[in-house]
């Protein structure tokens, strides 16, 4: 086995066990699964780069390494970096409001996904029956008085 297909093969293990995680619903998990991914991608940077060369500083540009993917790599790691503090400190945030670490089903948009399973020809009704939102309705209320 040579170099690069081991390093395809652990970034394909990285990105699959990153995937996998991203579909928990704990936020720790989704954090780990982040992590993964971000180390995913910048194997796959490195792959990408190809061979070794010489540094890009010279006289002659013979085999000479390209920079560009060695800036993507730092500059995935900084993003990396940066998203994994706000979700660490939105997990800290969820913890201290309400000692959960799960994601919870939200009603409204669980209704708003029944509705659109059900073929979408349903009307939101609204609940409150002292604001009226048909116009010709009000005016034959507003001429019967």
């Amino acid at each position: 086995m040579t170099v690069t297909l081991v390093l395809v093969i652990a970034m394909a293990v990285l990105f699959s066990c990153g995937v996998y995680l991203l579909l928990e619903r704990s936020l720790t998990r989704m954090l780990l699964g982040f992590l993964l991914l971000g180390n995913a991608l910048n194997l796959l940077l490195l792959v990408m780069s190809g061979a070794a060369g010489r540094p890009p500083i010279g006289k002659s540009a013979e085999g000479i390494t390209d920079p560009l993917p060695q800036a993507f790599a730092l500059t995935a790691i900084v993003i990396t970096f940066a998203v994994s503090a706000f979700l660490l400190a939105l997990i800290h945030r969820s913890w201290k409001l309400s000692r959960a670490d799960e994601v919870e089903v939200d009603e409204a948009d669980a209704a708003i996904g029944r509705q659109r399973d059900g073929g979408g020809d349903e009307e939101i009704v609204d609940e409150d029956p002292e604001i009226d939102t048909d116009p010709e309705a009000a005016q034959q209320e507003e001429n019967a008085r």
